[in-house]
């Protein structure tokens, strides 16, 4: 055996390995969820909103939950992809200077790693200068700062694999830059606009620590945007930090839920991403 047969064999058994701890995390973490929470799991949970005494262990569910993190995620993905599509058509078409397009794919870069709880922390202290109490809008606008690098990018790249040849064809036939980029590189990339947006509100659905401070916590079903807003990671947090072993099972509970969401948004995603792909120019 040679020795590159050897240096082949051995990336194989390291891809083969982070397979396995990938795929091994994935099936730990759904196991534990569906043993603690499926047995607490009900039409009621999922129907009714907390009862007074619902993190005593007495009646109720976290359809306020399901339904303010439906509302947050939906509108910060509305904001985020408004925002990151109009940036990403800049950076294509009308970016003419190289450096700016650097800068800019930079920050988005920094923008993403910052950790949530950050963003959260920002957003707080912007509310608190602005004299805005913790409201559904507050959440929205932090949610959608964490999800417009994610989009952004994703549409960023997307826009990259676009061949040439099929802009300066429509450059060819007399359209615009804005025609080109509606018609032409929108078409091309409809899948992986798709899948990156949906990605994207899954990614502001799950997340708790950008909504701790700015979107609050009430049993009431969202019906303001000026009025706290509940949600499923922190309906998981406030169950798993009660004494009770009733109300810790509910947040297993909701936290299936929560993985069931993000698994069927994940799944909806690529089934619509390949249904688009017939329309795409290859």
């Amino acid at each position: 055996m040679n020795r590159r047969m050897i240096e082949e064999k051995f990336f194989k058994g390291l891809m083969f390995a982070s397979l396995l701890i990938v795929l091994g995390s994935l099936a730990m973490i759904f196991l534990t969820v569906l043993k603690h929470g499926l047995p607490a799991l009900n039409l009621a949970m999922l129907t009714q909103t907390p009862k007074g005494g619902y993190y005593l262990g007495r009646e109720g569910g976290i359809l306020n939950a399901i339904v303010g993190s439906l509302c947050l995620a939906g509108g910060a993905t509305m904001i985020a992809f408004l925002v990151g599509f109009h940036v990403a058509i800049y950076l294509h078409f009308y970016a003419t200077r190289r450096r700016t397009a650097e800068v800019v794919r930079l920050s988005m870069d920094v923008l993403w790693g910052i950790p949530s709880i950050v963003y959260g922390a920002f957003a707080f202290i912007l509310m608190l200068w602005l004299g805005v109490r913790a409201s559904l809008l507050g959440g929205i606008l932090a949610l959608a700062c964490l999800e417009l690098p994610i989009l952004t990018r994703g549409m960023d790249e997307a826009f990259t694999m676009v061949p040439s040849e099929l802009k300066e064809a429509s450059y060819g036939l007399g359209a615009t830059k804005i025609e080109t980029a509606v018609k032409v590189v929108i078409r091309q990339t409809a899948p992986v606009l798709l899948t990156a947006t949906l990605l994207a509100f899954g990614r502001g659905i799950g997340d708790a620590a950008s909504v701790l401070f700015t979107a609050g916590f009430t049993d009431r079903l969202p019906d303001s945007l000026f009025r706290p807003a509940a949600s499923l990671p922190l309906a998981v947090f406030f169950q798993l930090a009660t004494p009770f072993p009733a109300v810790q099972q509910r947040a297993y509970a909701s936290a299936l839920v929560l993985t069931a969401l993000i698994l069927v948004i994940s799944v909806f995603s690529r089934a619509l991403a390949n249904k688009m792909k017939k329309h795409i120019i290859r």
